[in-house]
């Protein structure tokens, strides 16, 4: 696919303490201890994206909890939006909502949220050792999770 067709993506990772041992290259890590509030600023500072993928060691808990509050969270901002802007008026913008992350921001834009099978751990299987792909690999630290 040429880069220009390419899909606007986000890779979320939301280990831990168990963040060490590599993370896929360009991914954000957002530990899951810290969602309760960096959910909403997510949901802004992803609403450009066409396709948000969580993960964490294994995407059996952590992963999906995370795609599931971000999904929901964002659903709330929208109808948030909906409400901000029939409020205002047609034709006008709400300054303040724009602000405070409700209105233009996080309007319009379809998102496909996906949770990354098998998480870090079969990721790192097959592309931990690819430096275009893994940041930080220490194969060392995956020894045990083969």
């Amino acid at each position: 696919m040429p880069v220009t067709a390419r899909p606007s993506i986000a890779v979320i990772d939301v280990r831990d303490d168990d963040y060490v041992g590599g993370h896929i290259f360009s991914s954000t890590h957002v530990p899951s201890s810290t969602l309760d509030h960096k959910i909403p600023e997510l949901v802004r500072t992803l609403s450009g994206k066409d396709i948000v993928i969580f993960h964490c060691a294994l995407s059996q808990q952590r992963g999906p909890t995370a795609a599931r509050r971000y999904t929901r969270e964002r659903a709330r901002l929208l109808s948030s939006t909906t409400q901000v802007d029939s409020a205002a008026g047609p034709g006008t913008r709400d300054e303040e909502a724009e602000k405070t992350g409700y209105g233009p921001k996080v309007e319009g834009t379809e998102q496909k949220i996906y949770i990354l099978d098998g998480g870090f751990v079969k990721w790192q299987e097959k592309y931990g050792p690819d430096s275009r792909l893994t940041e930080a690999y220490a194969p060392d630290i995956w020894v045990d999770y083969c």
